[in-house]
């Protein structure tokens, strides 16, 4: 009975996260197009998946992968070993993002876009290589108290770098991969890890010590990925996608149940990874069986179902929504409100992103009154709002993103430089929650949508790009209003 009301409380909470979507599409739908997309129905079937997905994704989280990755953490903690530590921190990056819906689903679009010159598979194991050794370091850096902003000036100086010799077709992808790393499943794990050693540690503070790794974990597969695109696109060609995999005729004979169960048996290779660094270390490196074996089975196996239900929603729901309203508002000639679009769905989404209140709250505490955890949240809401906008000028103006990238991170170097170090760890962590597991799926298919319907666009090249901008600026507003805080308080001081 328990479990059952637990199951309900996180269904309503997912369908409240989709609801500013839904409100946001019915408006310009209704008073804006004035029309009726032919597949509303299978689209209102996707998202209902959707939510009992996530819903199942997060009461399984809850009932096994939290509990046991937290308990992990407290007694690597207790023992003290370095190596111990550097390795479960890998460990735990690599599983957690293996196995990110958002993830899957932005590097099967870009296998197909890219007619198999990008592997799906090889993309999600360089990022998750890429997480996994950054959640490495940012436990290394924690331990031993070095300062974040140097990691990040110099990676994202690095960053910059790479962008000038990497092919166009690469660049939008590569820092959408960042982007989707910090998604439902690593957000909470990746800084409870971090709030957790920061708080045990004695010297160290859990506002300017504890957040960060999710930041380093958005940008070190930027840098990974777009090593891949310079030696994928500059070697020999490939073979399309179609010669990799099971031939059209063999796809289509294969339906129903059947397919289903294939699909399923996919989930369960996503998963494990996971699951296995959870009983690795539990088993054979610490030596203690788990508290309660039964819970944890029944809290694997609803991630297991909820991340196929999740994957199945995406396709039916949020994918169609973004493509069918950048067709519909292209074709209309809407240019205004496509703008419009994008920022109202950036702002909706994102002030209801459940990983982006629970790091809100975790900041207001850790900061004893200096940060407000709803003021966090507007202005982080505002900054993916505007970075969206500012994304899908650049579709529609076909400008190169290279300039828009590079731009925005020196911005952010400019201003890590003079900004209050209490606030620099914090503002990058949040340019890394802001991309959901809503978010991601409706802001690609919206990206892919323009490029697909605006004349003289390259689906690969200005199709993706818009979680990158959906990640910048909230690290810009937030640096910004604690500059501005910083110095009205400066002020007040000279003036008394």
């Amino acid at each position: 009975m328990n479990q059952l009301k637990a199951f309900s409380d996180a269904f309503m909470h997912a369908m409240k996260n989709l609801l500013p979507i839904v409100i946001v599409v019915v408006i310009f739908q209704t008073f804006i197009l004035q029309s009726i997309p032919d597949d509303t129905l299978s689209i209102s079937i996707g998202l209902f998946i959707v939510a009992i997905g996530v819903a199942l994704f997060l009461r399984g989280l809850e009932l096994s992968i939290f509990p046991v990755g937290k308990s992990l953490s407290n007694q690597f903690t207790k023992r003290g070993s370095l190596w111990i530590l550097l390795s479960f921190g890998f460990a735990l990056g690599f599983s957690a993002v293996i196995a990110e819906p958002a993830l899957i689903a932005v590097a099967e679009q870009a296998e197909e876009i890219s007619e198999g010159r990008i592997d799906a598979l090889i993309l999600r194991f360089l990022v998750a290589i890429s997480v996994g050794f950054v959640v490495a370091l940012g436990v290394f850096r924690i331990l031993f108290g070095y300062p974040l902003h140097w990691f990040m000036i110099i990676g994202y100086l690095l960053v910059v770098t790479i962008t000038f010799f990497t092919p166009a077709e690469i660049v939008g992808l590569a820092y959408d991969s960042g982007g989707v790393t910090t998604n439902i499943v690593t957000v909470p794990l990746i800084a409870a890890l971090g709030i957790g050693l920061a708080s045990s540690i004695r010297g160290r503070n859990p506002l300017i010590d504890g957040f960060g790794i999710v930041a380093m974990a958005v940008m070190v597969p930027m840098i990974t990925v777009q090593l891949y695109g310079i030696v994928v696109f500059t070697g020999a060609e490939t073979a399309p996608a179609a010669e990799l995999s099971i031939d059209t005729a063999q796809q289509e004979a294969i339906s129903g149940p059947m397919t289903m169960l294939m699909d399923l048996l996919g989930m369960v290779g996503d998963v494990l990874p996971i699951i296995i660094t959870i009983l690795f270390f539990q088993y054979l490196v610490l030596k203690r069986p788990l508290t309660n074996p039964r819970k944890v089975v029944l809290g694997f196996a609803m991630v297991l179902f909820g991340l196929y239900a999740f994957v199945v929603g995406l396709k039916m729901g949020l994918f169609p929504i973004g493509s069918s309203m950048a067709e519909q508002l292209i074709k209309n000639q809407h240019i205004v409100y496509v703008y419009l679009f994008a920022f109202a769905i950036g702002f909706a989404t994102t002030m209801a992103e459940p990983a982006l209140i629970a790091i809100g709250q975790q900041a207001e505490e850790a900061a004893s009154g200096r940060i407000n955890g709803n003021v966090i949240r507007i202005l982080v809401a505002i900054g993916v709002a505007v970075g969206i906008t500012i994304g899908v000028h650049r579709i529609i103006a076909g400008d190169s993103i290279h300039h828009y990238i590079i731009g925005g991170y020196l911005i952010v170097i400019v201003l890590t430089l003079i900004a209050p170090k209490y606030i620099v760890p914090l503002a990058y962590d949040l340019g890394g929650v802001t991309t959901s597991e809503v978010t991601v799926p409706l802001v690609t298919a919206l990206g892919i949508g323009l490029a697909t319907h605006i004349e003289g666009r390259n689906i690969l090249m200005d199709g993706f790009g818009l979680i990158a901008f959906a990640s910048i600026f909230p690290i810009i507003t937030v640096m910004l209003y604690a500059i501005a805080m910083h110095l009205m308080t400066t002020l007040k001081k000279v003036n008394a």
